[in-house]
């Protein structure tokens, strides 16, 4: 079960819990306290800044420190977290709250209920600030557990119930219910990318997404392989043909009560990347089950705009495929013919991606949107580029630089990346309308949002969204985001549709 979280206008020293969750900030001179670390000091009788200073605290970002309380209160643990540097006026952003508030749910495994004091950070919590206290805090929770056997009992488990001091309850529940829709969304990508690719096929996988949509009252709509050949999906054919286990294409569509908006969603299903003929080295490859995470978070989306009941329309289409070399996999020199009747020439299997996402490009683009937003593990150059964590953003300029906007309000990294016209040069093919890959390695994750512009409509606003690093971390945990699987970029494309039903 995931867990719950509700919030309390009750005094601190009326409630009881497993453990208490406070902040304190970076300062020239040591940890810098918040409301919520002075009231617990103050309920301890003084005893909680000098030992942190003792324990040598110093306030910095994923930072805890646990101390017993040894009966003097009404919680045996106090978890102290970072939250870096304050700005210039003494506040911090809600980021640092949200990963202060995800690295505290990490480090209390063991502690079922758990009371936070982190809205209390900056003053009285506004709607953002307790969105990022309630998103960290079950975010940070998460694990995934579906294939481990014989789990030890009694083992350190994440909590399974946090309360949040606020000091309005019943206006904070509003808020919540929004942080619990959110975190069940992002908890569907970050289960849908850790299963292993002989559970996670094309099939199954558009089976699960038609499954969560119906769920919430979506449409849903799976093109098999004759199908997909009926329709002229060229592209998903010649991906999927290297594999027995046959390409799909997912559609999910939502009709908002009063919708003035349309969007459409497009995210990459790749269930495992092999990179096909042009082969990839044997090392790491095992990460490339996470290569369907554009498809999870569409899926995600569409399923969280449904549950919350926006009032604008969304169409999600998912390419799936599995790209595997055999007798009937695609070849280098192939010429694939897309559904709009463009054709590629095929120099690289491995740039697999952008060849399933042409298809459901002009497939998405026939419902005549307003907008269109893709997203996909597409590019290796995105980590070389921006690293790990932070995702490439390329399109119309307006949507792009909304985008970005976007994920700046949601706490997920992006920047945006330009579209130089010299590099599509590098996409000419002398026997087809462009190929599919460029040898010349710079630049390649924008050569990547090339080839995707050439299958957009003249005048559709787009955005592409390359989150080949931010969807699948390969490191050690950090805030609120686990290893494998993130969730990104769910959280960015809601904060985004949700700009352009603000926009009228």
């Amino acid at each position: 079960m995931p867990p719950t979280i509700t919030a309390t206008d009750h005094p601190l020293e009326k409630l009881t819990g497993d453990a208490v969750v406070v902040a304190v900030g970076k300062g020239p001179d040591g940890p810098l306290p918040t409301p919520g670390a002075e009231a617990v000091d103050r309920l301890l009788g003084g005893r909680l800044l000098p030992a942190l200073a003792d324990l040598g605290a110093r306030g910095t970002e994923d930072e805890v420190t646990r101390m017993p309380t040894f009966g003097q209160g009404p919680f045996p643990v106090v978890a102290v977290v970072g939250l870096g540097a304050p700005d210039a006026t003494g506040a911090y952003p809600a980021e640092a709250v949200r990963r202060a508030s995800g690295a505290a749910s990490r480090a209390l495994g063991g502690r079922r209920s758990v009371v936070s004091l982190l809205a209390a950070v900056g003053g009285a919590p506004d709607a953002g600030r307790l969105h990022a206290v309630g998103e960290g805090a079950l975010l940070g929770a998460y694990e995934f557990t579906a294939y481990k056997s014989d789990l030890p009992a009694g083992r350190p488990t994440p909590p399974s119930e946090f309360t949040v001091v606020v000091p309005d309850a019943g206006v904070a529940e509003d808020a919540l219910r929004r942080v619990r829709a959110v975190a069940d969304a992002v908890a569907l990508v970050r289960d849908l990318v850790n299963t292993p690719p002989n559970d996670l096929f094309p099939a199954e996988l558009a089976a699960r997404g038609a499954a969560a949509g119906e769920k919430v009252g979506l449409a849903a709509e799976i093109l098999d392989e004759d199908a997909l050949l009926a329709g002229g999906y060229g592209g998903i054919l010649a991906v999927g043909q290297g594999s027995t286990r046959k390409p799909r294409l997912l559609r999910l569509a939502y009709s908002g009560p009063g919708a003035r908006k349309k969007v459409a969603l497009v995210g990459k299903g790749i269930t495992f990347d092999s990179g096909g003929l042009s082969i990839k080295p044997a090392l790491k490859m095992e990460d490339m089950k996470s290569d369907m995470a554009g498809a999870a978070a569409v899926i995600a989306t569409v399923c969280l705009v449904a549950q919350l009941r926006l009032p604008v329309d969304v169409v999600a289409t998912v390419p799936i495929a599995e790209n595997l070399p055999s007798g009937t996999a695609y070849r280098p020199a192939d010429v694939v013919t897309f559904r709009n009747g463009k054709k590629a020439e095929i120099t690289n299997t491995d740039a697999e991606g952008r060849v399933v996402l042409a298809d459901a490009i002009a497939r998405a683009a026939e419902d005549r949107p307003d907008v269109l937003l893709e997203t996909s593990t597409l590019t290796g150059a995105q980590m070389v580029a921006l690293g790990s964590r932070t995702a490439g953003v390329m399109g119309s300029d307006d949507l792009r630089d909304a985008v970005v906007a976007a994920s700046k309000r949601s706490g997920e990294g992006m920047w945006p990346m330009p579209l130089p016209p010299e590099l599509r040069k590098g996409l000419d093919s002398p026997i087809a309308d462009f190929v599919n890959a460029n040898p010349d390695r710079m630049g390649g994750m924008l050569v990547g949002g090339h080839f995707l512009k050439e299958f957009v409509p003249d005048g559709l606003p787009w955005a592409h969204i390359d989150i080949a690093g931010p969807s699948y971390n390969t490191g050690s945990p950090w805030g609120y985001t686990p290893k494998g699987g993130t969730g990104v970029p769910v959280r960015t494309l809601l904060a985004t549709i949700e700009g352009l039903i603000a926009e009228g």
